[in-house]
């Protein structure tokens, strides 16, 4: 069986041969990831020479061998265009889809200057609404700024739920959450009437499942009270679900780059 095997050098020497060392190494496990370039065999709807992006397996590679439904078109293969195929899509169809984005709202964006909120932010924005974004630093406070950000908060220096229930005493309209724990809690408690909460993820807890053991205090109203009160939701968003729409947002997405 071929192993792989890398050059290595394992001292500092003149002589090339006594420096180096050829030694085996384990390739990156097969874990999905992004993929872009152009096709090179010729396929149904898809050309040769046309530039495509995936999410697939064994994408750390020179060549991939993917069924066609999975590869959604671009316009070039560009590394401009890369984030936009699980990031700028989340971000695109979570609000559409399941946020029911309008405009002219009040939208709050957490972890807004990560890779999925930075796109959250900006079609916010774009579609006409006031935009609050939470981060964890004073320059991720001017990156928000930057991209059109209304109201950038650093958790480290401001507390969320403080902010949003003196500056918005009516509270949010729609919420992109991908935080969790006591962020997800913030939000719950400043919801707007017949507001809207979509669930992307929860990574506060993806390192040592804190989101999972958060527990609100027991003063606390049960959520489904708190959000029966305001006519209010709380839904969640799987990029797979959502995967036959991607080719159309794609296009939307492609064109702002």
């Amino acid at each position: 069986m071929v192993q792989p095997r890398k050059i290595m050098c394992q001292k500092l020497s003149t002589n090339f041969r006594e420096c180096t060392a050829i030694v085996p190494f384990q390739v990156p496990a097969l874990k999905p990831g992004e993929a872009l370039g152009i096709v090179l065999d010729v396929v149904t709807k898809l050309k040769k020479g046309d530039a495509v992006a995936s999410t697939s397996y064994g994408t750390f590679a020179e060549h991939l061998v993917s069924k066609e439904r999975f590869l959604v078109k671009v316009p070039a293969a560009v590394p401009e265009v890369l984030p936009i195929i699980v990031c700028g899509l989340t971000a695109s169809m979570a609000l559409e889809y399941v946020g029911h984005m309008t405009h002219v709202e009040t939208a709050l964006i957490t972890a807004a200057a990560g890779a999925t909120g930075q796109f959250a932010v900006q079609l916010a924005k774009l579609a006409g609404n006031h935009v609050i974004g939470t981060c964890s630093s004073p320059d991720k406070v001017e990156y928000l700024r930057s991209i059109g950000c209304d109201r950038p908060i650093n958790y480290r220096e401001e507390k969320v739920f403080d902010v949003l229930k003196k500056e918005y005493p009516r509270g949010v309209d729609l919420v992109f959450e991908s935080v969790g724990g006591r962020m997800f809690e913030a939000c719950v408690n400043n919801i707007a009437r017949n507001g809207r909460i979509t669930v992307i993820g929860a990574i506060a807890g993806y390192q040592d499942s804190s989101t999972w053991k958060h527990k609100p205090s027991k003063a606390t109203t049960p959520l489904p009270s708190k959000l029966l009160a305001k006519s209010a939701s709380v839904r969640g968003f799987f990029f797979n679900d959502y995967f036959r729409e991607s080719q159309a947002h794609t296009k939307k997405l492609t064109a702002l780059v």
